[in-house]
């Protein structure tokens, strides 16, 4: 596995904490130079150049929900690794929710989700299409089960996690000509900083009706499914959305 990836350059959205951290760290891996794009990585980065294998990472502080967010990448990359260089994974997780009831919702709300969470995956996916290998490129999208769900006081959030699934279908029939597969997991409820925000009874209910142990996922088990997905071993997959929940949903 350590080698699985080797020579692959790929880069994570959201990297801070959490699933990103993770999912950086499980590509450092199987070898791939990971570029975190978070704050507070620097712990991450320490992690990831003490492994095994010896993996290079770097990482860049940037608000993804702005316009100019792509640029700051791009700069950081040409930084790290030349004007030249090129990509062959990217996840786009970097994401925000708001939890509050439709009464209760601003144009101000709207814009702080829909701007990371839908517009900020689009403008990063494609400033960095010219950044990909020739072939056989990896884009994961990171949802979540609410994408096809109703929860309570999270309409925001589910939504723009339904509307990556249509951005997936579609860059999936736009870019597989030459190999390149994208692909979105929906994670169940995963125990992370983020679970803290969403209401306790919409975590217990989730919990009991996960038919694996009645538990919440961890970090490292929706790592897995992702470094499988960018991997050589999935190329036969694309356009898909991968239920990550213990079996709570079933697509």
């Amino acid at each position: 596995m350590s080698s699985q990836l080797k020579g692959k350059v790929a880069i994570v959205t959201g990297a801070s904490r959490g699933l990103g951290a993770e999912m950086a760290l499980e590509l450092a891996s199987r070898g791939a130079a990971a570029s975190p794009i978070a704050e507070l990585v620097d712990a991450l980065i320490n992690r990831i150049v003490q492994l095994p294998n010896s993996a290079p990472a770097t990482g860049c502080k940037v608000d993804l929900s702005k316009h100019d967010g792509p640029t700051a990448v791009l700069s950081a990359l040409d930084a790290w690794l030349g004007p030249s260089s090129h990509i062959n994974i990217l996840v786009n997780n970097a994401a925000v929710e708001v939890v509050k009831g439709l009464a209760e919702l601003t144009v101000e709300d709207y814009e702080t989700v829909y701007d990371l969470n839908v517009r900020g995956p689009m403008l990063l996916t494609q400033a960095l299409l010219p950044r990909f290998s020739a072939a056989d490129n990896r884009i994961v999208n990171i949802g979540s089960v609410g994408a096809r769900c109703g929860f309570a006081k999270l309409s925001l959030y589910c939504s723009s996690k339904a509307a990556l699934e249509g951005l997936t279908r579609c860059w999936a029939a736009e870019l597989g000509g030459n190999g390149t597969t994208v692909n979105q997991v929906n994670p169940g409820p995963v125990q992370t900083a983020m679970l803290d925000n969403i209401p306790k009874e919409i975590v217990d209910m989730q919990r009991m009706r996960t038919p694996i142990q009645n538990r919440v996922g961890t970090v490292g088990e929706i790592a897995k499914i992702v470094a499988w997905l960018v991997g050589p071993d999935s190329s036969w997959v694309s356009g898909q959305v991968i239920s990550a929940s213990g079996g709570l949903e079933l697509y």
